[in-house]
């Protein structure tokens, strides 16, 4: 499971995944694609028909305060969006 960090939930993604069967996960930077494809397989026990991944960079901000300039920085993620084949499902809600 040290692939899988874990899911994005986010309207745009709940979205996709109601229409069209896609679901977001946040995965190790250094996962490929065949290594994603059958991690969500493997814990969720479904068929993954593509995988697309992406790079998220850092974000940098600068805040000017009282006591002086504060710098920060988001952490950079890799984003694996999956293709699940007709008619299979991931349920994130199960467990609540």
């Amino acid at each position: 499971m040290s692939v899988l960090i874990k899911p994005i939930i986010t309207e745009k993604i709940t979205k996709d995944s109601e229409s069209l069967g896609r679901f977001g996960f946040v995965v190790d930077g250094k996962a490929n694609k065949i290594q994603i494809k059958n991690a969500v397989e493997a814990a969720y026990g479904v068929s993954v028909v593509s995988v697309n991944t992406m790079n998220c960079a850092a974000k940098r901000s600068v805040k000017y305060t009282k006591s002086g300039m504060i710098n920060a920085k988001t952490n950079a993620y890799k984003k694996a969006i999956v293709q699940l084949k007709e008619g299979d499902n991931i349920d994130f809600y199960s467990n609540i």
